[in-house]
């Protein structure tokens, strides 16, 4: 993770929860609060509505990844929470990879990316 940290501790993911905006759409809900840093702080959240272990862990790997691999066109400087629904537990890699980048895009955190052929 180039720009970002892990959420680990309850009280950061009450501040997050208590004082965050949030989102949400069929398979996540993102919770998205300013930090005074210059990183990104994201965490990660699967209830046991989702599955047993072994269907958490695996939802946990699809949103960790599709977020590793899109987090170079982030904006910098916010703490993150990304709960999961448990429609989640049915969906693919691409479906979560989407759903990410929908909420990514409804709390304005991608960057604008420039058109290489203009």
């Amino acid at each position: 993770m180039l720009f970002t940290e892990s959420l680990k501790k309850n009280h950061q993911f009450r501040f997050v929860y208590n004082r965050g905006r949030s989102i949400a759409n069929r398979y996540l809900v993102m919770y998205v609060v300013k930090n005074s840093l210059d990183i990104n702080r994201i965490g990660y959240s699967v209830s046991k509505k989702v599955g047993n272990s072994v269907v958490r862990s695996r939802v946990t790997r699809l949103l960790r990844e599709s977020y590793r691999l899109n987090e170079h066109m982030l904006e910098s400087g916010f703490d993150i929470v990304v709960v999961a629904r448990a429609a989640m537990k049915d969906a693919s890699y691409a479906d979560a990879e989407h759903s990410l980048k929908h909420l990514l895009k409804k709390h304005r955190l991608l960057k604008e990316q420039k058109d290489v052929y203009a």
